[in-house]
């Protein structure tokens, strides 16, 4: 009953919320990091029963149990790990209990828009769905209240309004032509479809609004000032999940079951993914606040994402949907570290830190594997996901494309060396000699998207044979 991974969570923010007293307050943690336990145990094992049958009476909205494919588990276990790693990251953040439960609800709610989204079974639906886990994120964006949080949560909500009419516009066309919305039904209006300028126009203007939500290039505007001015948990869940559900995992799930891989659409993603890859990669290497240098390499690292789709094979959307993953743990686990690092040493401008590994052993080492890992050196996961994405690409004869990712990815481990040698090595300043290892509710999550970074990276052979090379049967 995959319903239930909307339903329960929905239900727990509603009881939550029950005027109960402090207990509640004090149960939210625990609730939550419990059902992202429970989803990840789910995702990990496409036989349980739990997938075989929707709840009936939403049967009609949600897809069924035959149709959670690797995609959909893919983005099931990367929302668990990914808004488990937020909630901790909340309890070392945010030492008000109130605060915190309040921060708490909202990630919850997160949560019951991303899971809508990867159940969705209509275009309509999966619009909802797209601006719960949108207007959750306004909030946390503007969580704290202050002058740079309110305005990269204005920008957000800007760009998200015109993403939002864009895809209500395609909706309403959809509609008219077919009488319905849901996936299948679109999907045949636009099979054969190259003169109908109208149907043209509602693909157009759908996959426009998911490039805005997604943060691609040339719509990547908004995301360097809300994932820089967010707190620290609420950068996490943006950076590593959100912006992926809401906007890369939708166009992946459209490009397949609903617009179709057509040359058009393939060299439109192919241009899209190269510019955010290239024009990402550039913007980082600037950048003084760590946070906004990750921001701008999300962009960077989604673009390898839409690169891999846009080639059209099997191989090339394997590894999409394993960058996909990938991006959500290691992106996630830089965030955390960077917020452990704020929080121990009260700045983000890496001009003004050094040696800092001295004194956080844990967060320094598993940023290096974060790094090595984005940057695509072997043997961590990232490597992985690059190279399928960039084989497939050459394959596909797309030699230019494969060649430009390549010569970003050595960009990449450019801007980051430069990050890890002006955070974590050198001569430690004296005002930090006083600093400490971050707390357990950091270290936890930190080691954790650390192991799984190294363990896929060694199990990577066997993924594509067993679970991402099938995705010929989703193509």
């Amino acid at each position: 009953m995959p319903s239930l991974l909307i339903i329960i969570p929905l239900l727990a923010v509603l009881i939550l919320n029950l005027p109960l007293g402090r207990i509640m307050n004090r149960a939210s943690f625990w609730v939550t990091v419990f059902l992202c336990a429970a989803q990840a145990r789910l995702a990990v094992d496409p036989t349980l029963p739990f997938w075989r049958e929707p709840l009936p009476p939403l049967s009609d909205i949600f897809r069924s149990g035959t149709a959670v494919d690797d995609l959909s588990l893919v983005m099931f276990l990367a929302v668990a790990l990914v808004t488990f790693s937020s909630v901790m990251l909340c309890r070392y953040w945010c030492e008000d209990e109130e605060r915190r439960f309040n921060f708490v609800s909202v990630i919850l709610l997160t949560m019951v828009g991303m899971n809508g989204i990867v159940l969705a079974g209509d275009l309509f639906t999966l619009y909802v769905f797209i601006e719960i886990a949108a207007v959750a994120s306004f909030v946390l964006i503007a969580f704290e209240r202050g002058r740079d949080e309110c305005e990269g949560s204005f920008k957000y909500i800007v760009l998200s309004a015109v993403a939002s009419a864009m895809m209500l516009a395609s909706i309403g066309i959809f509609l008219m032509f077919t009488g319905g919305v849901s996936f299948a039904e679109a999907g045949e209006a636009l099979k054969g479809v190259t003169t109908n300028p109208l149907l043209l126009l509602a693909v157009a203007l759908f996959a426009g609004g998911l490039f805005i939500k997604s943060g691609l290039v040339p719509f990547h505007g908004w995301l360097p000032d809300a994932y820089s001015a967010a707190p620290a948990p609420a950068s996490v869940l943006l950076a590593g999940v959100v912006t992926k559900a809401a906007g890369v995992y939708t166009l992946m799930r459209l490009t397949v079951e609903v617009f179709g891989i057509t040359p058009a659409l393939q060299s439109v993603l192919v241009a899209v993914g190269l510019a955010s890859i290239v024009i990402g990669a550039l913007a980082a290497i600037g950048q003084r606040d760590v946070k906004r240098m990750l921001a701008y390499s999300s962009i960077s690292q989604v673009g390898y994402i839409i690169l891999g789709l846009g080639v059209g094979t099997p191989l090339g959307f394997a590894g999409a949907i394993f960058h996909l993953f990938n991006h959500a743990v290691f992106k996630s686990l830089l965030f955390i570290n960077a917020a452990a690092v704020e929080r121990e040493t009260g700045t983000r401008d890496m001009r003004e830190m050094g040696g800092i590994a001295k004194r956080m052993p844990v967060t320094g080492l598993t940023s290096v594997v974060a790094v090595l890992s984005t940057a695509g050196i072997p043997p961590f996961s990232g490597f992985w996901s690059k190279l399928v994405i960039i084989v497939a690409a050459w394959s596909a004869g797309r030699h230019g494309a494969a060649a430009t990712a390549i010569m970003a990815s050595l960009v990449t481990l450019a801007y980051f060396l430069i990050m890890q040698r002006k955070m974590f090595f050198g001569l430690l300043d004296r005002k930090y000699e006083g600093i400490s290892e971050a707390g357990g509710f950091a270290v936890v999550p930190s080691i954790l998207l650390a192991l799984v970074t190294v363990c896929l990276g060694f199990a990577a052979p066997w993924l594509f044979e067993t679970f991402l090379l099938p995705v010929r049967s989703i193509l």
